[in-house]
């Protein structure tokens, strides 16, 4: 369904007057996402989680530069292309509720304008499928509670019946058992057959209805795991998911010292290298990204096979 072949952002910026530096901030990333499969992206604040949907969707700022391939149903997505999909085929679940407009009532812009019985009817059944009533179309935005917009949010989403959705944090300032729910329904969108892209800080949440799940640092991917792998520690590959899994309260809550690095505080060879218990000399070399184990990892320690 998607396949982001060694996706690199970078951002022109200018230092004084006149000079102009590239930075990056995604860097040789890969990952693909099957019908009928949900996939969680997974990592702290400024992993490079957002990017890679604003990349996929072509919405990145003008100042950002885009490196790598980026395929739907085996056809590379060129910009005309995703004009013709975003919105219908291939559509986001933003993590801003800014993009829902203020002045527009949530019937209207769930029906994307459409003023046809038809449109209205359908906007009524996506509503109720996301236990909404008919009364909330009437409601302006500022009307609505944090759950209640994210169910508008994933409603105007899957209007069209997608093929692929990306979701952009869709859960944060909800309490557990709204959170549950609004990953419930995407997990409802992948068992009609559709792709489903889940970006999200929250590796428990995630792990409850993802099959897989891909773990971001410092702007690249360190693994791909099946999420039965987190069932132990020992069947994970890198050292930062174990800590990811060691940090999560049923497994000790056991903090890792020190920060994600960003920019141009980025080491050579391993993103993780400088916070790594494991690091050794080739570390700082280039590391690549390869099968282990049944899944996918970016460390030297670990045999390819």
């Amino acid at each position: 369904m998607l396949e982001v072949r060694n996706l690199s952002v970078s951002f022109t910026r200018y230092e004084g007057v006149w000079r102009q530096t590239k930075q990056w901030a995604v860097r040789d990333l890969s990952l693909n996402v099957w019908a009928g499969e949900m996939v969680a992206v997974v990592g702290s604040s400024g992993s490079g989680k957002s990017l890679l949907a604003h990349a996929v969707m072509g919405l990145l700022p003008y100042n950002a530069s885009r490196d790598g391939e980026i395929y739907y149903e085996g056809e590379l997505l060129t910009e005309k292309r995703l004009r013709e999909l975003r919105g219908r085929e291939v559509v986001l679940v933003p993590q801003s509720v800014s993009y829902l407009d203020p002045l527009m009532r949530v019937g209207e812009q769930v029906q994307k304008g459409d003023k046809s019985p038809k449109a209205r009817e359908r906007c009524r059944q996506v509503l109720k499928r996301y236990g909404l009533g008919k009364e909330t179309e009437r409601l302006y935005p500022f009307e609505l509670s944090g759950g209640m917009t994210r169910r508008i949010l994933i409603s105007t989403a899957v209007q069209e019946k997608p093929r692929l959705v990306i979701a952009d944090e869709p859960t944060p300032g909800l309490h557990l058992e709204a959170a549950r729910r609004v990953m419930s329904h995407f997990r409802e969108i992948v068992d009609e057959g559709a792709g489903v892209l889940v970006i999200t800080h929250d590796l428990e949440l995630a792990l409850l209805v993802a099959d897989r799940i891909v773990v971001f640092y410092g702007g690249t991917n360190l693994e791909e795991a099946w999420a039965e792998d987190f069932a132990d520690e020992k069947r994970l590959r890198h050292p930062y998911t174990k800590a990811l899994f060691r940090a999560m309260p049923q497994n000790g809550f056991h903090p890792l010292p020190g920060v994600q690095p960003y920019g141009r505080e980025l080491p050579e060879g391993c993103v993780f290298a400088p916070r790594c218990g494991e690091c050794e000399a080739r570390c700082h070399e280039p590391v690549y990204y390869r099968s282990v184990r049944g899944g996918m990892v970016r460390c030297w320690k670990e045999q390819s096979g």
